[in-house]
């Protein structure tokens, strides 16, 4: 017999991403992909060609606080704590912060498998060796297969341009989102930007929580989202909808 679809919803917040994951219930979601603003991020401003950017339009400086390295171990606390079991999590980096952030998602209970690595198809910024990659660090709580063993760990598609600083492509988060999930469940995003992972999530027929504490970003989102909606008939609400679902999808 065949399973209900389960309503499609969406919740956009605004405050920091701690915060908001401590107001989410304990094993309440279904995948986390996020990209956090990292702390190295100052410091490749601060060197070779990405000096330009310092206060131009398109850095970062003017559009998010960049989140220290000091705090990883309440977020990751924070992010296993709302995931169910036998679930993933994605984390969007650079090589630095792979370096600090892997132990310590490991000490808050995560399983580290493997980076998967964004090649970003053309040359990018930098100063020992330009940049044509991004990692994508795999962790999981408990155990889950992958829907697709057939996926490379290697995404090509090219960078965003002209949009929303350290914009993902909607394609990366659709590859991530439909080897870790199936219909109608849940994703979030504590550092959404723009929602590039909602945009793919309720495209994929996904739920999605989103947070970010940035006004621009947040407009953004709103505005994209909500044009989505039209389309998937997916509802907007204006808080997290805590019920559960009655059914599992292939658990």
């Amino acid at each position: 017999m065949p399973q209900p679809t389960p309503a499609l919803r969406y919740w956009l917040s605004q405050m920091d991403a701690v915060t908001w994951l401590r107001s989410l219930p304990d094993a309440s979601v279904d995948l986390v992909v996020t990209d956090p603003p990292y702390e190295s991020l100052e410091k490749h401003r601060a060197v070779g060609t990405t000096t330009r950017l310092k206060h131009s339009k398109s850095s970062s400086n003017d559009w998010f606080t960049v989140f220290p390295n000091a705090r990883f171990e309440e977020l990751f606390r924070e992010v296993f704590r709302v995931m169910r079991k036998n679930t993933h999590f994605y984390l969007f980096c650079d090589q630095e912060t792979a370096f600090v952030a892997k132990p310590i998602a490991e000490q808050a209970g995560f399983r580290f498998w493997k980076p998967l690595i964004w090649h970003k198809v053309a040359l990018g910024m930098g100063y020992h060796y330009r940049s044509t990659y991004e990692f994508i660090l795999f962790f999981e709580k408990g155990k889950r297969k992958l829907n697709d063993l057939g996926i490379a760990d290697v995404i090509s598609e090219k960078r965003i341009h002209k949009g929303y600083p350290t914009e993902k492509p909607v394609r990366v988060n659709r590859v991530l989102i439909e080897q870790s999930t199936a219909p109608g469940e849940l994703v979030i995003d504590p550092f959404m930007g723009t929602a590039s992972a909602g945009q793919a999530a309720l495209e994929l027929g996904r739920s999605f929580w989103g947070n970010d504490i940035s006004d621009k970003a947040l407009a953004i989102a709103e505005e994209r989202l909500a044009a989505l909606a039209a389309e998937t008939g997916a509802e907007r609400v204006s808080k997290a909808p805590l019920e559960q679902p009655a059914f599992e999808w292939g658990r």
